[in-house]
């Protein structure tokens, strides 16, 4: 278990409110050990991405991943979830039943590139590929598109050793760019022509979808000329 200091210090790190209020509140120590948990674990799979990035960089001549996002629930959204699958607020139960309490984004230029990414990161002999959702190849009504995959790690402690899942999302900068705008549409309270920017929002799905066919095919191109 952390001590109380040390706890302090990584919520501080992490940007999470020491002051859980009702929700963790008993097991406020379980909790900063699941948190910062998951925080290694966020950190494997980020190191695993970048040497992945650096070999195929030199293989290639070129970075298959643009950038890498991270994020890790907040206490809120983890009790809600919790509750709304009807399983107590503790952290043995979001341990046991939840796969996205941590979260890394792969940003991809290219469509080709994400499958590329996904097959050899999930080859690794030491991740173990849990789930996928291909929301590319099948988009969600609202033209959501993204590759999901739910993967467990191994993360190394001074004593003992977790395998911890994290949600791994892959896609290209265009989904990624609509993907911001529709959820600041989807959380943000009273905005005007609401339904008017949903409608809209799905016929730029459709466009960016189009856009991202359209410069493989170029890149393709432009690679067989090389």
């Amino acid at each position: 278990m952390l001590d109380e200091g040390l706890q302090t210090s990584f919520m501080k790190q992490t940007r999470l409110p020491v002051d859980l209020g009702n929700v963790f509140d008993k097991d406020r120590e379980e909790f900063g050990e699941m948190m910062m948990m998951y925080g290694c674990a966020i950190k494997e799979v980020q190191t695993k991405l970048q040497v992945l990035n650096d070999e195929l960089s030199l293989a290639r001549k070129r970075n298959p991943i643009e950038f890498i996002k991270t994020r890790i629930k907040k206490p809120d959204s983890i009790a809600t979830k919790l509750k709304r699958k009807g399983l107590p607020i503790t952290v043995e139960a979001a341990m046991k039943n939840l796969n996205d309490v941590a979260g890394v984004r792969v940003i991809c230029a290219f469509l080709d590139d994400i499958y590329r990414v996904a097959d050899m990161f999930t080859a690794q002999d030491d991740v173990q590929l849990i789930k996928t959702k291909d929301y590319i190849k099948k988009p969600k009504e609202n033209g959501y598109r993204s590759l999901h995959l739910i993967i467990e790690v191994p993360v190394y402690f001074s004593d003992h050793k977790e395998q911890l899942r994290v949600e791994l999302q892959i896609r290209t900068i265009a989904m990624d760019f609509w993907a911001s705008l529709e959820h600041q549409v989807k959380y943000k309270r009273n905005v005007k022509d609401a339904e008017d920017i949903v409608y809209e929002l799905r016929a730029c799905a459709d466009v960016i979808n189009r856009t991202d066919f359209h410069m493989q095919s170029i890149r393709d191109r432009i690679v067989e000329i090389d």
